[in-house]
């Protein structure tokens, strides 16, 4: 059955990839992942079948180490509302705050100086890096995740927390992790052409940040006011078609 808090993190995945602070440091990561130089990769005719290979492997493997935190969150997030049920209203009230705040400074109505900030990796010598290693790179890309995913990220763990039972909670976070990292894993295959999109797409991305901000801002008023059931109801009964997704 159609639940709408699958579909908000699918849609809040996906635009945190086009976010400011990620869009912007893909190429890098796609340059990691290929074993090659930003000019090599600008130039995809010269990379030779085994460099793209070797960048969609490896890419796949970054995206498995990013789900695998975010699942390990929403395990976590998981297992805490179960053990303090009492504290359940406070619990949602603090994620709800968190998220407006976060709302609010995407909205840019202030301005939060470390929310700015974006995961730095020292590349090194990236011929040396292994398809494993790419697993690290992504665990350790979502361990120290970029602001931009922790807005969207904090309202759907605790989304995740609420479910029924625990695997709905995973499944949840799996949807985020699989919308926020496909895009990468599918520019690891065209990354010519996504280098150009990338660059024209740069104009939009103030946009990309409003919306975000208003998603948050969506997202704080329903864990607020514990509504993402009705507004799932609502839907239902509005456009029975969902009845069969």
């Amino acid at each position: 059955m159609f639940d709408v808090s699958f579909l908000g993190a699918f849609v809040g995945g996906l635009i945190v990839f086009f976010s400011p602070c990620i869009l912007p440091i893909v190429p890098f990561y796609l340059s990691y992942m290929a074993g090659a130089s930003m000019s090599e990769i600008s130039a995809e005719g010269r990379l030779a079948p085994g460099v793209r290979q070797r960048a969609f492997f490896a890419s796949i493997m970054f995206s498995l180490g990013i789900i695998t935190v975010f699942v390990l969150l929403g395990a976590a997030a998981y297992g805490l509302s179960q053990t303090f049920r009492s504290m359940q209203t406070e619990f949602r009230l603090f994620a709800a705050l968190v998220v407006l705040v976060m709302a609010l400074h995407f909205l840019g109505v202030f301005r939060i100086g470390f929310l700015n900030r974006a995961f730095q990796m020292d590349a090194g010598d990236t011929q040396n890096m292994s398809v494993l290693g790419a697993y690290v790179v992504g665990f350790a890309f979502a361990a120290g995740w970029t602001p931009c995913v922790g807005g969207v990220l904090t309202a759907v763990v605790f989304t995740a927390s609420t479910e029924a039972t625990a695997a709905r909670g995973l499944v949840l976070l799996l949807v985020f992790g699989v919308a926020m990292t496909a895009p990468f894993v599918v520019a690891s295959l065209f990354i010519g052409p996504f280098l150009k999109f990338a660059s024209k797409f740069r104009r939009h991305l103030p946009k990309v940040e409003k919306a975000m901000g208003l998603l948050l801002l969506l997202f704080a008023g329903l864990i607020a006011t514990d509504s993402v059931n009705y507004i799932a109801q609502w839907m239902l009964q509005t456009f029975p078609v969902f009845q069969n997704i």
